[in-house]
């Protein structure tokens, strides 16, 4: 099939980035795919920032610069999505890369279909970089998207699972202005990429999927993660309940999507606790808000919910004691490590498994 020419406008919302850009956004210009839209969001840098990107748009006449004062990355990427001309909207962000075939690889796969596609994902690499080495792995989805494509996200809930990779995809701008899909605006990063993810996939029966890794995530590290709880222990769980608050208004019923979004509290819930501690003001009361906003029964039942954490469920709402062994986990523990092992290797499963063993009392404010 002949491939049409699509114009994909890339949104890249840029605030003090002069270590990454340069790749970036050099990432964008080698993509084999040529029809783009390139919008860099300088959200007021007080780096090198702009003057990476003007050079940038000096020589490649696709890039433009939009300056605005300081306002988040969230208004950066709505700004973008507001000054978009093209078929298709993407983000790149700006410590990120993308290698070459990504766009041209998911419009190939748009255009072999005839029904119109409003989100087309991808798998994607998690980038570790440590001790003067940079470590690539596979996303944690990659390998589990298995049904008929198109499809409807409660027939692929792995994509709420783990990390928001909403920049691992590409976007119909007509369909996102048509349902009025923003980003929450709110200052710094705020972690606008948890609502926007399930605004974006709860929204439509038309999802394809193309599991081959092409966008370049730097993930932090465990120490970096737990950093960022100890200093905004309450953030995440913010952004749980605006994404809680996204599914009622969309009067949305899929159990399966009910349980990724159980999960993603509970592991929002034990990673502040980890860091801060139920006494922390103000955790206690929220982890009970969250917690009492799920379905227990949902909550009992999910054999991806480790036994502790149901402990901990259990008793932040005064239930019974459920009195589950933990020897019961371990059948989900090994096929978990299985999966580790086959996708990402024995070295990074063993780190994988070390931290855990680490952690795991603390994320239950043991």
């Amino acid at each position: 099939m002949t491939q049409k020419n699509h114009l994909v406008s890339v949104v890249v919302p840029i605030y003090n980035m002069e270590r990454y850009l340069d790749q970036a956004l050099t990432s964008l210009e080698e993509q084999s795919y040529p029809h783009l839209e390139i919008l860099c969001v300088n959200d007021g840098s007080t780096d090198g920032s702009h003057a990476i990107m003007h050079a940038h748009a000096e020589r490649d006449p696709r890039i433009r610069v939009i300056d605005q004062q300081n306002a988040g990355y969230g208004t950066a990427v709505n700004r973008g999505i507001d000054e978009a001309t093209g078929d298709y909207l993407a983000i790149l962000e700006p410590d990120d890369w993308i290698e070459r075939g990504m766009f041209a690889d998911l419009l190939a796969l748009i255009d072999r279909f005839d029904q119109t596609i409003d989100v087309a994902e991808s798998a994607y690499w998690r980038v570790f970089e440590r001790a003067g080495e940079t470590l690539k792995v596979p996303c944690a989805y990659k390998g589990r998207i298995a049904c008929t494509q198109p499809f409807r996200i409660g027939e692929a809930p792995e994509l709420l699972l783990h990390h928001p990779s909403i920049w691992s995809a590409i976007y119909r701008l007509a369909w996102l202005r048509e349902r009025d899909i923003r980003m929450k605006e709110v200052p710094g990063a705020g972690w606008v990429d948890n609502p926007f993810l399930v605004e974006t996939l709860c929204q439509t029966d038309a999802i394809v999927y193309l599991d081959t890794c092409y966008y370049c995530y730097r993930e932090d590290t465990a120490e970096r993660a737990l950093a960022f709880a100890e200093r905004n222990p309450l953030l995440p769980l913010e952004r749980w309940c605006d994404m809680v608050a996204v599914l009622k208004r969309l009067d949305v019923r899929d159990e399966s999507v009910w349980r990724a979004q159980n999960l993603r509290g509970i592991t929002y819930c034990c990673t502040a606790i980890e860091a801060n501690g139920l006494d922390h003001p103000g955790l206690r009361d929220k982890v009970v808000e969250i917690f009492s906003a799920m379905d227990a029964a949902l909550v009992m039942d999910d054999a991806r919910i480790k036994p502790a954490e149901k402990r901990l469920f259990a008793q932040m709402l005064g239930l019974p004691d459920p009195k589950i062994s933990s020897i019961g986990y371990l059948p989900e523990l090994a096929k978990q490590a299985l999966y580790r092992l086959r996708t990402t290797g024995l070295r990074f499963t063993w780190l994988s498994v070390v931290d855990y063993l680490q952690r795991r009392r603390a994320r239950v404010g043991k």
